[in-house]
């Protein structure tokens, strides 16, 4: 059963900084696509960066030079650093994984991954 677990979130002001961590388990996969997501109160849920298999990165335009993912294979796990945050980055952020190889039409869209962890708050004020 795969699980994703977040971690790392919290609460920073403005121009702050936080690493977020995503742990997976019972998932492992070679041609594989992850990514982080958001959601902001009273709104959808959009693709912040992904990352495939071989560590090409995709960013939504409103993070990109702020926020760098990565992953470590090794240890299974995802990352999210987040610079220079803004009152607008507040959100739950979500890890989600497919088995699938990352297609950049679809890697920032909901519908492309197959596991979800529950998320983590990061509150950021202003």
């Amino acid at each position: 059963q795969v699980q994703l677990v977040e971690s790392g979130g919290g609460a920073v002001q403005a121009g702050g900084s936080l690493r977020l961590s995503c742990v997976a388990s019972g998932y492992t996969s070679t041609s594989s696509c992850m990514g982080w997501f958001r959601q902001a109160q009273g709104k959808e849920r959009d693709g912040v960066a992904t990352i495939d298999s071989v560590g090409n990165t995709k960013y939504t335009d409103s993070v990109k030079g702020r926020f760098t993912i990565s992953q470590d294979n090794a240890k299974n796990t995802l990352y999210l650093q987040m610079n220079s945050l803004k009152p607008e980055d507040t959100a739950i952020y979500y890890c989600a994984a497919t088995a699938f190889r990352c297609s950049w039409s679809w890697s920032l869209q909901t519908y492309g991954y197959d596991y979800w962890g529950r998320g983590t708050q990061v509150t950021v004020s202003s």
